[in-house]
């Protein structure tokens, strides 16, 4: 069975779903994408091994799933009153989320599993998306301030933003701190503002709404 037919509200299976997604961030937690097994969630979740492989499949299904509930999470936008500020402030959450001794595993775990299963790699992509639709406001509020181009995209100046912090984290391997975070919000703020980060023009010459 598929995490979306395991999501159904209320009742048992929601309990259930709680369980197992609590105890699967748990283990990611103490060991790592790679020492993430269904039989140790099944344990500290205290439901049967043999429900957690049909409803979850194995540990993809499980980290997938852990991801679609994470998606709907509040995320703390930041009002600072400043495109900059806020962009800062964005991108310093980041920089705490993976380097973090208790969330960091979790989080490197999360991009680990969809480097490795399609199956995680688009449920990171929606938990991506949403926490990009999450962060939009901080450009909207910049637009009608009149920080930035009314055609500015609010998800490209996010995913600017925070972009060069994930090159660091998972390709290059170089340190990320607080410097960091500003430096690569600063230069996604000056992007925005020199009109570099519009959204593209729909056929007919229309930009759509940021």
């Amino acid at each position: 069975m598929s995490p979306e037919r395991a999501a159904r509200p209320g009742g048992r299976s929601a309990r259930v779903r709680a369980a197992v997604r609590a105890a699967t961030l748990a283990e990611l937690a103490e060991k790592g994408y790679q020492g993430l097994t269904v039989e140790a969630v099944a344990e500290r979740s205290a439901v049967h091994k043999t429900t957690v492989y049909r409803r979850w499949g194995g540990v993809e299904g499980l980290i997938a799933d852990a991801l679609e509930l994470a998606s709907g999470e509040p995320w703390p936008v930041p009002d600072t009153g400043d495109l900059t500020g806020d962009l800062r402030a964005l991108a310093r959450e980041v920089v705490r989320g993976f380097t973090d001794p208790e969330t960091g595993p979790i989080a490197r775990a999360f991009v680990s599993a969809a480097v490795q299963d399609p199956a995680a790699a688009r449920a990171l992509h929606a938990f991506l998306a949403a926490r990009h639709e999450q962060s939009a406001p901080v450009v909207r509020r910049a637009v009608a301030r009149g920080e930035l181009p009314a055609d500015t995209d609010a998800a490209e100046v996010v995913r600017t933003a925070v972009a060069p912090l994930y090159y660091r984290l998972f390709v290059s391997g170089e340190p990320v701190d607080t410097a960091t975070a500003d430096r690569a919000a600063d230069a996604a703020a000056a992007a925005a503002r020199a009109g570099v980060l519009r959204a593209p023009a729909e056929p007919g010459g229309h930009t759509p709404a940021g």
